[in-house]
């Protein structure tokens, strides 16, 4: 097959009719070598000292005469599936989702696809879901606040999961700052008597967290008043969670003027709560949120709330987990990882001056 140099407008050579366009056709229309083709188009990391002109051309090649490289392949040349497995507790709105968009966003602009498994906090599905991403042969696993107590023969990620595992790579917010930013923030503006409504105890930032705010508000000289404490049972994301326990709150009649809920959801149903009692956000109690959702800023008023950066977990989780599948088997056994995420505060419309009245 005759060959031609990149860039020269000579006619398009094609494969024998009824068959499919291959590298080597590729190749020898472009007048390149195949191994140059082949690391262009199966995005190698030595494809970036190939220049830009020659892999917009072999692009546009690929694009033009429909060429796919074969997968399976570059599977078995490599000896890789180009999968990774993300194991979360749901796909909901709220934390799980933008952590997933962090993940996604990595693993698209890797080339490689993902499988997504919710398992409801329920420990027999952990276990299988787990057993499952093995038998899938998928080359690293992302796990998402979820308890974690296994080592597998795959490179693990793990977010807001709180464990000690050898071989496992956490990514761990600093919830001792998150509190004192919350904290600070609602006894600057007066706040005394705060009300807390905390996680589910199956979910792994619940223990943390509430640790964190109790020292920090022992440091502080802030009391923690047991009757203004509330804790959501249900498995569940909605925002009623945190609508029943701030009605539970109220119908205790303890005296209170902020409330600091362990996430955005909850600080949502713990407002409409308020309403409903006809007391006002946030002239007469301040609520203050956790994560920084995209809809707290969309709320009437803005969610204040403590912001942790759940998109760039999620791609620093995914980015974490690849450079583990690209180094030698055995590297990373053993080691004990931990990267530590700073949370910030996100001033909104709902935290004020506490009421004198």
């Amino acid at each position: 097959m005759p060959r031609r140099k990149v860039g020269h407008s000579e006619p398009v050579v094609h494969g024998e009719p009824g068959t499919a366009f291959s590298l080597k056709n590729l190749a020898d229309h472009l007048g390149l070598a195949p191994a140059t083709v082949s690391l262009v188009l199966n995005a190698s990391p030595v494809a970036n000292t190939i220049s830009a002109e020659t892999r917009r051309l072999i692009f546009s090649a690929a694009r033009k005469f429909n060429y796919r490289p074969n997968f399976f392949a570059r599977c078995l040349r490599t000896r890789r599936s180009f999968t990774i497995g993300v194991l979360v507790s749901e796909v909901s709105e709220g934390y799980n989702a933008t952590v997933l968009n962090g993940i996604e966003d990595h693993l698209l602009q890797e080339g490689y696809f993902y499988f997504v498994a919710g398992h409801r906090f329920q420990p027999d599905l952990i276990d299988e879901y787990s057993q499952l991403f093995l038998h899938r042969s998928v080359d690293g696993l992302i796990v998402v606040s979820t308890p974690w107590s296994r080592s597998l023969n795959i490179p693990v990620v793990t977010v807001s999961c709180h464990h000690d595992v050898a071989g496992v790579t956490s990514i761990v917010l600093d919830h001792h700052r998150a509190a004192e930013l919350a904290l600070k923030h609602l006894v600057n503006l007066g706040h005394r008597r705060i009300a807390f409504i905390k996680g589910q105890s199956f979910v792994p930032d619940t223990r943390v967290r509430w640790e964190a705010i109790v020292e920090v508000a022992r440091r502080m000289g802030l009391p923690i008043r047991p009757e203004l404490v509330g804790q959501i049972e249900k498995n569940s994301p909605s925002p009623e969670l945190g609508y029943t326990v701030t009605k539970a709150l109220l119908a205790s009649e303890q005296r209170f003027t902020a409330i600091f809920a362990f996430n955005d959801i909850s600080a949502m149903g713990a407002i409409r709560a308020l309403h409903e009692s006809r007391l006002r956000v946030p002239q007469d109690v301040s609520v203050i949120g956790f994560d920084d959702i995209e809809s707290a800023a969309y709320q009437n008023p803005g969610l204040t709330t403590v912001r942790q950066p759940l998109r760039e977990m999620g791609r620093l989780a995914a980015e974490t987990v690849l450079q583990l599948v690209s180094q030698p088997v055995g590297e990373t056994t053993g080691r004990r990882d931990e990267i530590v995420i700073r949370p910030g505060l996100v001033k909104r419309g709902t935290t004020f001056a506490a009421s004198r009245g």
